[in-house]
This record gives C-alpha cells, sequence and structure tokens, in this order.
C-alpha cells in the first residue's frame, strides 16, 4: 500500500519509516520492462509531456532512467508514442531522486489514458517513480455534465488569476483605489530586490488611536507560491469589493489597519520561477540567497524565557513579554538574513495584533509554540493563550474548503484530519527561531502559520481553485483581529496615551503592551476578565472586563494617577516649584512611610526582647559568703 500509484504524484514527500503506509513513490512489484503506471484523465486529453522524478525516501536510492509512454482512448487498445518510424524513449531522473526532469512528446496526442513504461532504472535501485502528466483537456460530446462541470471549477471572481510580477499587480491595485490603498517597502532582499508591503485602510499611511493592526506574510520559503498569489488577489478582491460597496470589505477597511507582504524571500521565488511550476522541486528557492532558512533565523527567545523561569524567585520573575533580543543576534557578523532584519524592524514599528504566516506544501494551521523545550524533536508545547490559538487556528482550517473536505487525499504522509487540521506547532515538529514564536515573544502580535496547499508551486491554471478554497478562510481569520478587549491607558491629568503601560489579564502568564498613543488590543477567547494595567511613575488600575461572543471588541479604559514622587521629579526636572498641594501630599506621604516603618522596628525590637527573655531567664543571685 506504502508504494501504490496513489504516491506517484510529483513531489510527494515519504514517512519516516521505510516502507510504510505512506513512501515517496510508486514502485513496480517486479523488476522488468512490463511494468506500468496509468493515469486516467476521465475526458479526451491533448497530452503534451511527463515530468518524471524518483522515489523521496532517506533510506534508499530508486528512479527510472528511461521510459516509454503509451496511450488508449479505451483502456485496451495501446498505441506507443513515436519518434518518427521508432519508439520514442524518453530520459527520466539522472544521478538523483529528486530533481524532476521534463520530456515533451515528438508530437502531441489525444487520448484518456496514458501509461509510463519504464525501460532502465537505477542499476543499484529499483522501479520507483513520481510523476506529472501534462495536456489540455478537450470537449467531450458524449458528456452532458462536462459543460456545467467547467462552469463550476476556477473562481467566479474575476480576479488576476496567473504567477505575478507582484511589483506590477499591487501598482495597479493602488491606481484603481488610491484612496485606501498604499505601498511601502521594508528593506531589500540579499540581492537588492525590494521587499514590498501593501496596506489597506480608509487612511493609509497613518496609525488611528484604537484601530488594530493586522499583516499577512507570505513566501518566507520562495517556492512557496500559493501564499503569495492568494495574498496579490487579496488585495486586488478588497480593492474592487470596497468600490462596489460591499458592506463586509467596507466595514474590514474601515475598522482595521490591514498590512500585505506578498513575498519575504524574493531572491527564493526567483529562483523557482526561472525553473517553473512543477520542475522546481521540492526545495528549489526554498531557502534565502544565502542558503538560509528564514523560518529558523529570528531570536530563539523561547529558550532564554525557559532557562530564566528555572532560577525564578518569589522576589525576581522572568518577564512574560516583550523578551529582549540577545547582544548576539544584534551584532553586524551575526548569521542573519537582511530579510530576516528587515521583517523584525518592521515588526517593531507596527503594532501589530494578529498575523498569519503563509506556507505551502500541507494542509494545516499550526500554532505556537513552534520550539519544544529540552529540545525534544516533538513535544505539545502550549503557549499561555493556547485556546485562543486554537481558536484561531480553527477559524482559518474549518472555512477552507480542503481541509474542511472530510473525503480529502493526505498530502504527503501525516493525516492532520484526525486533529480537525490544526497542531501545536511543537506537536508536528520543533522549529526554533520561527517567526511565529519570535512575534509571540518580542511583540504583541498572535501568529498562526498556514500551510495552504499539498502542491507549493502549482500550475497557474489552478490558482483559481485556491483562491476559492481560501478566499472565506483569508477574510474571517482578518476579522478575528476585534475580538477579546481594546482600550486606551491615559493619565488622568494630562488625558495623554500613555505608552508601553502593561496590560495583565489574571491567570494568564502573557502581558501585553499598550502602543505610542495609549491604545491597546488583548485577543481574548468570550468570558470575564479581572485586567490590571501599570506603567512607570503610576499607580496600578484594576476593572474587570466581560467579552461577548460576538467578533467586535469589548472596550476597557484605563486612567491612571501619577505617584507623587514622578510628580515631583517631572516639575523638578522642568525646574518648576511644588505647588503647595503636592508639598502636603509628599509631606503626608513621608510620615505616614515614617510610621509604618517605626512600628515595624519597634515590633521586631519587641520579638527580639521576648525572645531574649524566653532563653534567657535570670537565675537566682548566690550569695556571698563572709571573710
Amino acid at each position: 500500500m506504502g508504494l501504490g500509484p496513489h504516491r506517484a504524484r510529483l513531489n510527494i514527500q515519504s514517512g519516516i519509516e521505510d516502507g510504510d503506509m505512506y513512501d515517496g513513490a510508486w514502485c513496480a512489484k517486479y523488476e522488468d520492462q512490463y511494468q506500468w503506471l496509468q493515469v486516467d484523465a476521465l475526458r479526451p486529453t491533448l497530452f503534451t509531456g511527463v515530468i518524471l522524478q524518483g522515489r523521496n525516501s532517506i533510506w534508499s536510492w530508486d528512479w527510472v532512467e528511461t521510459y516509454k509512454v503509451q496511450l488508449s482512448n479505451d483502456s485496451e487498445t495501446w498505441k506507443t508514442c513515436m519518434n518518427g518510424t521508432e519508439e520514442a524513449v524518453f530520459v527520466g531522473s539522472r544521478n538523483e531522486p529528486e530533481t524532476p526532469y521534463l520530456a515533451l512528446f515528438p508530437q502531441p496526442a489525444v487520448a484518456r489514458w496514458i501509461r509510463i513504461n519504464p525501460q532502465t532504472w537505477y542499476w543499484n535501485g529499483t522501479i520507483c517513480l513520481r510523476a506529472e502528466v501534462l495536456g489540455c483537456p478537450l470537449p467531450d460530446p458524449d458528456n452532458v455534465w462536462q459543460h456545467l462541470s467547467d462552469k463550476l471549477s476556477g473562481s467566479k471572481d474575476n480576479l488576476d488569476f496567473r504567477h505575478h510580477n507582484y511589483k506590477e499587480l499591487m501598482k495597479a491595485v493602488n491606481e484603481e483605489c488610491p484612496r485606501i490603498t498604499r505601498i511601502y517597502t521594508i528593506g531589500k532582499s540579499y540581492t537588492g530586490l525590494k521587499m514590498y508591503v501593501m496596506e489597506i485602510s480608509d487612511n493609509p499611511g497613518k496609525h488611528e488611536l484604537g484601530e488594530p493592526e493586522f499583516r499577512y506574510v507570505a513566501g518566507m520559503h520562495g517556492n512557496e507560491v500559493v501564499g503569495r498569489e492568494l495574498v496579490l488577489n487579496l488585495m486586488q478582491y478588497i480593492c474592487r469589493e470596497f468600490r462596489r460597496g460591499n458592506p463586509r470589505i467596507v466595514r474590514l477597511v474601515t475598522t482595521t489597519r490591514i498590512h500585505l507582504l506578498p513575498s519575504m524571500n524574493p531572491d527564493g521565488y526567483e529562483t523557482a520561477f526561472e525553473k517553473g511550476s512543477e520542475l522546481a522541486g521540492w526545495a528549489l528557492g526554498r531557502y534565502s540567497y544565502e542558503w538560509v532558512d528564514m523560518n529558523h533565523n529570528f531570536p530563539d527567545l523561547n529558550n532564554i524565557m525557559w532557562d530564566a523561569k528555572e532560577n525564578d524567585t518569589e522576589m525576581v520573575k522572568t518577564a512574560n513579554h516583550y523578551i529582549p533580543i540577545p547582544e548576539y543576534y544584534t551584532k553586524e557578523d551575526a548569521f542573519v538574513t537582511p530579510e530576516t532584519r528587515a521583517v523584525i524592524s518592521w515588526m517593531q514599528d507596527i503594532p501589530f495584533v494578529l498575523s498569519a504566516n503563509l506556507h505551502g506544501g500541507e494542509l494545516v494551521v499550526t500554532y505556537p509554540f513552534d520550539c519544544t523545550r529540552d529540545w525534544a524533536p516533538q513535544e505539545n508545547t502550549p503557549t499561555a493563550d493556547d485556546s485562543f490559538f486554537r481558536w484561531l487556528a480553527t477559524v482559518y482550517a474549518s472555512t477552507n474548503l480542503v481541509m474542511a473536505n472530510p473525503d480529502r487525499r493526505i498530502c504527503h504522509s501525516e493525516d492532520f484530519q484526525q486533529h480537525n487540521n490544526v497542531i501545536n506547532g511543537g506537536a508536528w515538529h520543533t522549529v526554533p527561531g520561527s517567526m511565529n514564536d519570535f512575534s509571540y515573544m518580542h511583540t504583541n502580535c498572535f501568529e498562526v502559520t498556514v500551510e495552504l496547499s499539498c502542491d507549493k508551486f502549482p500550475h497557474a491554471s489552478e490558482l483559481p481553485t485556491e483562491w476559492e478554497n481560501n478566499k472565506e478562510s483569508l477574510l474571517v481569520y482578518m476579522e478575528q483581529v476585534h475580538r477579546g478587549i481594546k482600550g486606551v491607558v491615559r493619565d488622568k491629568m494630562t488625558k495623554k496615551g500613555i505608552a508601553d503601560a502593561i496590560v495583565k489579564v489574571e491567570d494568564l502568564d502573557h502581558d501585553i503592551r499598550s502602543a505610542a498613543d495609549g491604545d491597546y488590543w488583548r485577543l481574548l477567547n468570550p468570558g470575564e476578565y479581572k485586567v490590571t494595567v501599570w506603567a512607570e511613575g503610576y499607580f496600578p488600575s484594576m476593572r474587570r472586563c466581560s467579552v461577548g461572543t460576538e467578533a467586535r471588541p469589548t472596550v476597557c479604559d484605563f486612567i491612571l494617577i501619577k505617584t507623587p514622587r514622578q510628580s515631583m521629579n517631572e516639575i523638578l526636572a522642568k525646574g518648576g516649584r511644588l505647588p503647595q498641594d503636592l508639598q502636603l501630599k509628599l509631606r503626608a506621604l513621608r510620615l505616614r512611610k515614617l510610621r509604618v516603618s517605626t512600628k515595624a522596628i519597634n515590633q521586631r525590637r519587641e520579638h527580639s526582647r521576648k525572645a531574649r527573655g524566653t532563653r534567657f531567664a535570670r537565675a537566682p543571685r548566690p550569695l556571698t559568703p563572709l571573710a
């Protein structure tokens, strides 16, 4: 079963065990020239070529070196593809099993069935292959349902479905919707390609008080292009639906500041695009130009926090948020890609609340922590916000048309449907230095990873279907940025917002901080919460906040009062004189502290005197003898 024909899809990945239920190819039972892999195209098709790979395995090396192709219209009578007067022999894999090799037929041929018939194979292996069949479906006059099926496939949205030069499409969207869009760049790749971001807002270019900031990041792995194209189609869709007055889109744009980064790794994409769909293989273009996996390139703050927590005392507690970047990471010679540095700077500049990192090659949504404790290869490693992260992952997975389909096939070797297509990142496989974990521990932003499709680089003709599979998920996930509580932390006297105020929710060991204007957002599931806010130089303030089931936040504002000492320091720093009421407050505060400290000293003295009296009670004085 593990080497059956259902395992012959191009780029399919094997399980860990050799020969298990999910191995990395179709393999023939016998080693002779009469074996074949047969594909039914279900309708007349103009076949044009075949792409071949060997077997994906960490244990075995198997591939087909040459093969013939046979065609049939009834599955009984077969004709071999010819090259002039001789049977055509096509070249398959060479020297290794992972690179895809394209063979185009001398003449395209119409048929319904096609067979790949291996002729020679690696001398120290056996007949194993993964394949992609190329062709164009033709009208079938005998199939009355074909016309209806063709109309239902693809997408009803009139978007630009192709593999884009994303700068050109972003420019076109900006010109179509200049009032709600802005293009900016956050940095450059190693080769100098600009990392463009599209901002969508009713007031682009400005953070509006109380309005949450959202981001989608795609193309971290350059060959995983579904996310890139979905983000480009999303900006085009939002622009056009906003102009049409779609109430849902208008509400989203006017209440959210949206940032869309289509390509975090433009160098990797260019490498994969040069080879093209199907021919890029599983890994070409995944890494940066410097051959770095960017999803392992962020600071590993997890182990810094866990190591510090082991040394916690009652008096000294490790911070559970805004963990600083270690010094070694900030040095010029640190092995950090310019793309990673650009994204970190972007995260620090904008008070993002929610994000998703769009990947490809699987169908599952993962949530932090991605890194396991003690370097375990697989272990469920939840955050303090585990229940909300599971909600976020489920929101996307349950509205994705493919993930929600109980009859869908397994992409590679793991059946994520048993987990409802969501899984803790560490429970899948450990990823130290991931962007998800860094976002959660260094900023206020919650982030999940979405594996969008089995194929990393599908053909352009499949992009409309990918859009339909993900459109609702992309929209409903963005709407989750409005769950929980939000508000503004202000100074009682000046009414101005207080930056960097710490917002703590009781029983949740993860705090967040207010933004530069004093506004904050805390993502929470429905329930009653005790929230405490404090800032340096202010007395803390506590209130209870109730979160409902509706996708709109509960407003919980806070007013903080400065401590008298803080007020005194600010006045004296400006060269002013203390007002009489403040002087009286400070005098009363000093007297209160003096009384408290005096009382404590007297209590300690009395306790000490009594302890000495108990241990050293006086004995009777002896009589002095007469001389």
